[in-house]
């Protein structure tokens, strides 16, 4: 590899330059839960119906795309991990390359020194000298000379071959950076076509028909959360809660309001696991980006010993969460159209609960 210095230079900051990942939304959404009857009045049966469809149909379209922000968030999680490592890499190019020209200059002044001093044999110096003493003491500091230009070729055999490795690192990392940037355009894609059919779906309806969604919505999700309750959970559970579960509950119960944005963390809107992971950071605890993430990575706990700051995963696809505030609700962000909201932990079907923090709660 013989680039020079100038060249490896430009070339890391190329590297560092070149990393850059579009940004954009995306996360979870919520199920509104199992479906009301139809009316039983005869004229209010046959809307009832149409509508009991258009909100099964919504329900679809936002599940999907919910699928497909996890997704995108996944991948753009990853990307990040990979511009830290390339911007890491480069700098270690540029060291390293700096470190090998040090070398070579070192190694050249050796050589030059050597070649001064040489020419005739030990034996003809000896006879030759004034002091054979002194060409003795001469004799061993040269041997000791070698023995360090040795140690500096090795040195400089090392140097060269960890600059090839990062160079061969950081185009691997380029490689899967690119392949990522596919991922997450098809995965934004996904999302886009999904909620521009529902949005589609819903702009069909006439306001009466909109209102008229809307109460049907929240009458499935009030029976869901019923069912939940009378099945007697919260007899059984802890309400006690830790500094820092108390701080993210703040932190997420003060964005209630605040707009959904799929791919958002803040501050002024956001999606389901950029709620809870932006909260868990505001209470000194770093936890993964995605709720499919944060299912896989922290500790599970039992719905019976949950506690207020605890993350609630829905879904078989743990495609959404939403924060345990106590008292049977949670705080979340719902889906496209709407916002940070409180709502019954049981609205939708529970896949399990995770916890943040291991911190003990009080008088434990």
């Amino acid at each position: 590899m013989r680039t020079g210095k100038r060249g490896v230079t430009t070339a890391a900051v190329a590297v560092v330059c070149a990393v850059t990942v579009l940004a954009a939304p995306g996360t979870a959404f919520a199920d509104p839960g199992p479906s009301p009857s139809p009316s039983s009045g005869a004229p209010a049966a046959a809307p009832g119906k149409d509508l009991e469809a258009v909100r099964k149909k919504l329900d679809a379209l936002y599940r999907a795309a919910a699928a497909a922000t996890e997704e995108y968030n996944a991948a753009e999680e990853k990307a990040e991990q990979q511009n830290a490592r390339i911007v890491e890499l480069a700098k270690k190019i540029v060291k390293g390359q700096e470190k090998l020209d040090g070398l070579k200059d070192r190694a050249g002044a050796a050589a030059r020194s050597q070649y001064r001093t040489g020419g005739l044999p030990d034996g003809a110096k000896l006879v030759l000298s004034d002091d054979p003493e002194d060409f003795l003491d001469g004799t061993g500091r040269v041997l000791q000379g070698q023995r360090a230009t040795k140690g500096l070729l090795g040195e400089l055999t090392r140097a060269q071959e960890d600059l090839e490795t990062f160079a061969a690192d950081a185009s691997a990392r380029f490689k899967e950076l690119e392949a990522n940037r596919k991922a997450k355009a098809r995965a934004r894609k996904k999302v886009e076509q999904q909620i521009a059919a529902a949005e589609k779906l819903e702009s069909e309806l006439e306001k009466e028909e909109k209102e008229r969604l809307a109460r049907l919505e929240k009458e499935a999700q009030a029976r869901a959360q019923t069912a939940w309750l009378d099945s007697g959970i919260l007899e059984d559970l802890d309400a006690g809660v830790t500094e820092r579960g108390r701080k993210a509950v703040e932190y997420a119960t003060a964005q209630i309001g605040k707009p959904y944005q799929w791919g958002a963390e803040g501050p002024s809107s956001y999606d389901c696991s950029g709620l809870t992971s932006q909260a868990w950071v505001a209470a000194g605890q770093a936890i993964p980006r995605t709720s499919q993430q944060q299912w896989k990575q922290l500790r599970h706990v039992d719905i019976k010993d949950m506690r207020p700051g605890d993350l609630i995963i829905y879904f078989d696809d743990a495609s959404h969460v939403g924060m345990y505030v106590g008292d049977g609700s949670m705080v979340h962000a719902p889906r496209p159209g709407r916002s940070i909201t409180l709502a019954g932990a049981g609205s939708m079907p529970i896949l399990g609960v995770v916890r943040p923090d291991t911190e003990r709660t009080p008088g434990q």
